[in-house]
């Protein structure tokens, strides 16, 4: 059992029978009356964020979320399909619930699943994901400014800004949080 003072960002819990992570924290100490504790909570099975305020007395459980390793093998346009790397079991989950992730999964990535009641309800992806470019306007020969961005297309889809000396076929590093160009692999 968690205290409601225990919550953290990233602590996952138990709420209104939904597993929830924290992912921001506050608290304000009311001197004889105890504290008063601000989170914003993300659903972890709808991704809704909400904000909820509780006393430092309030109590939770915690949420039973594993992580597995994965191998991600393909989308059929609906779902996407991983297979355990242990057990050599295929599961989906619905395009909707990877919305975010679609830019940077590529056929056989190594990927850890969130699982819930030993179903599937997230991915984690790296912090870094290596992609190709796969069309981007040409540079000319003394374009060596780092400053400058041209947009490119990647072999995912996503549209980045690089430099203007990145070329067709180069491999890129792409941070997945911001969804940024950060260097050539």
């Amino acid at each position: 059992m968690y205290s409601a003072s225990d919550l953290r960002p990233g602590k996952k819990f138990m709420m209104d029978g939904s597993p929830y992570e924290c992912v921001s924290y506050s608290q304000k100490v009311m001197w004889r009356w105890g504290s008063i504790i601000n989170i914003k909570a993300k659903n972890l099975l709808t991704w809704a964020t909400i904000p909820k305020t509780f006393s430092d007395h309030d109590k939770f459980e915690s949420a039973d979320i594993t992580m597995n390793n994965y191998d991600y093998l393909y989308n059929d346009g609906e779902n996407y399909y991983f297979m355990n790397q242990s057990t050599f079991e295929q599961v989906e989950i619905n395009k909707n619930a990877l919305w975010w992730a679609e830019d940077f999964l590529q056929d056989w990535d190594k990927v850890m699943l969130q699982e819930y009641n030993w179903n599937p309800i997230n991915v984690q992806l790296d912090t870094v994901a290596v992609l190709e470019v796969i069309e981007t306007p040409p540079g000319e020969k003394w374009d060596t400014a780092t400053w400058w961005k041209k947009p490119a297309t990647l072999n995912t889809g996503l549209v980045v800004q690089v430099p203007l000396f990145i070329k067709v076929w180069d491999k890129l590093k792409i941070d997945t949080r911001t969804k940024e160009y950060m260097s050539r692999a």
